[in-house]
Formats: structure tokens, sequence, C-alpha cells
């Protein structure tokens, strides 16, 4: 079950990731803390909230990764494709999307099948 937060820090956390584009100070000022009040003392308190909250950032900038990728396949020679690149994967692999390796096993020579072993009294 969530937790109860305030009005304040409700509004810190939609700020954070909207008007504020991450920046803690200016989140705070937009949700009305005192500029008094420090980081660390509205960031303590909100630990999980944060790690949830930068989840579902991610999770929603995953499709504009997606189509930065395939936008290097469209123009390759453009600049910055290589940060772009770089970029779009940081962001599908901690959204979980990460490419996937296949392997290939191959054996050479057949199956040796031995009879079962005996025990000495046999």
């Amino acid at each position: 079950m969530p937790r109860q937060l305030t009005e304040r820090q409700q509004s810190f956390l939609a700020c954070l990731f909207e008007e504020a584009a991450g920046d803690m100070r200016t989140a705070m000022r937009l949700a009305g803390y005192s500029d008094n009040t420090t980081i660390a003392e509205v960031t303590n308190s909100l630990k999980e909230e944060l790690m949830e909250h930068t989840q579902t950032f991610l999770a929603r900038n995953a499709p504009r990764a997606a189509m930065a990728m395939v936008g290097v396949v469209d123009d390759p020679t453009a600049l910055g494709n290589r940060d772009r690149l770089a970029a779009a994967n940081q962001i599908l692999d901690r959204t979980g999307l990460v490419k996937t390796e296949k392997v290939a096993v191959e054996a050479s020579g057949g199956v040796i099948l031995l009879p079962p072993k005996r025990d000495a009294e046999d």
C-alpha cells in the first residue's frame, strides 16, 4: 500500500520531472518549500518515490530512445549519431529492453552410450 504524501511532496515530484527538468532546488521552490529547507531533507523522505518516478520517467522516454536508434538508420552520417546511440542504449537498458544475443551451439561427433556400471558382486 503506497504511503500518503503531503500535497507539497506530490507537487515536488510532479515539478521535478516536468517544469524543473530534474533540478531539485527549482522543483522545491515550485512546490512551495522554503529556501532554508535542504535538498537532503526533502529527498531523504522521498527515496522510494523518487526511484519510482525516475523509472516511470525513463519508461516514458523509451519510445523516443527507440526512435533515435531507428533515426540513425535513416541518416547514418548525421553528426552526433554515436552519442545519440549511446544515450538511447542507456535508456533502453535501464527500462529493461536489452539487445538479445543468440548463441549457436554445435557439436561434432556422435554420442557414446556406455553400459550401466556393475557392482563388484555381479
